[in-house]
């Protein structure tokens, strides 16, 4: 606009500017026009434990699958359950990621004879190691449920993950420590 108010004070005619802006507005446009050819943007979709499903693009833009929201614009969500708290000390070994047979079959059964229209396996540890650690443990555990989950056709939704950061208990005393190894599971209706 700068420009434009500039030329008009030099004494260019109102034609000129018009097509001054026009090129403008056509350079601006080219620009967001602009594609790269053969990229392709990769929806990822993921019901949280309220049963909100959202989705994200992996250029970072985010939002909610519901249409439906509140008078505040908070959307309205199909509300999951807990329908299952598999405690860790039965499914793994200390410090391990890897599931004991009788998990496994403990785990087969569950997963066949419960119905919902999907699970979000949520993997939790105690506070023993560092915060860092217990990431990576309770999102191993969290993705070794959800391998059997689907490995009986059970629809996964989600698996999420959050080490210490949200105990059951506390973990001061060491059955505080062992209700928060836990393996979640949220029924999804």
């Amino acid at each position: 606009m700068r420009l434009i108010s500039k030329a008009l004070r030099g004494g260019v005619t109102a034609a000129a500017v018009l097509g001054l802006t026009g090129a403008l507005v056509a350079g601006s446009a080219a620009q967001a026009q602009n594609t790269v050819r053969g990229e392709r943007y990769a929806p990822t979709i993921w019901v949280d434990p309220d049963g909100c499903e959202h989705w994200v693009m992996d250029d970072g833009w985010e939002g909610y699958m519901s249409p439906h929201v509140t008078r505040d614009g908070r959307p309205v969500c199909r509300r999951g359950n807990v329908c299952a708290v598999m405690e860790g000390d039965q499914l793994f070994a200390t410090d391990q990621a890897t599931i004991s047979a009788n998990g496994r079959a403990r785990l087969q059964q569950f997963f066949r004879q419960t119905s919902a229209r999907g699970f979000v396996i949520s993997g939790h540890t105690d506070s023993r190691a560092t915060d860092a650690y217990n990431m990576r443990l309770s999102q191993r555990r969290a993705n070794a449920v959800a391998q059997v989950a689907r490995s009986v056709g059970a629809p996964v939704v989600g698996v999420q993950y959050y080490g210490e950061r949200v105990p059951r208990a506390s973990n001061a005393t060491p059955a505080g420590r062992q209700q928060n190894r836990r393996v979640e599971i949220t029924c999804v209706n």
